[in-house]
């Protein structure tokens, strides 16, 4: 049996021939499709003025959760699952050393419409604050007399603590 390499009825003989001007117009498209995303994602509007860093007004609550057990279930909502919940990111943090590094870092700061640069202080404001913290020590309101009402009040308390203890096991007895 001879058989030959060309099957019948098959044109093999057709070659694909290159174009210049189709692939010219389609990198031109392509090229204004780029252009165009380019230009919306500019297209956001004017930078965004931040303020500059300046500390917290509130006491950062790390303590309220301390020893705490906690049953941790996969569908309940982000608020109320273990670890330390942001609010302004919407984000749970595990434990409280990533929870402060989370409020510190420049994705919560940016949320809060703050930038991550600090206002350089002028020689008129530092003045101010060393007078201000001159007032508040007040060197001569504190005395040996009230450094010993202190001290005997706390020895009282810490008593009164004692004969309370003792007073709790006896009732566990």
């Amino acid at each position: 049996m001879a058989t030959s390499n060309n099957a019948l009825g098959v044109d093999n003989t057709f070659r694909k021939k290159f174009d210049r001007e189709e692939y010219l117009e389609r990198a031109r498209e392509r090229e204004k499709q780029e252009a165009e995303g380019r230009s919306k994602s500019k297209a956001k509007g004017p930078p965004v003025q931040r303020k500059p860093l300046k500390h917290r007004d509130y006491e950062v609550d790390l303590e309220s959760r301390l020893g705490k057990t906690q049953v941790v279930t996969p569908v309940a909502p982000l608020s109320q699952q273990a670890g330390y919940y942001c609010s302004v990111c919407e984000c749970v943090v595990k434990d409280s050393a990533n929870y402060l590094d989370h409020i510190n870092g420049k994705k919560h700061q940016r949320a809060l419409g703050m930038s991550m640069r600090v206002e350089r202080a002028t020689l008129k404001q530092v003045q101010e604050r060393f007078e201000q913290l001159k007032k508040r020590k007040a060197p001569g309101s504190f005395s040996e007399q009230d450094l010993d009402e202190r001290i005997i009040k706390q020895q009282e308390e810490e008593e009164e603590r004692k004969r309370q203890r003792r007073e709790r096991k006896k009732e566990k007895k």
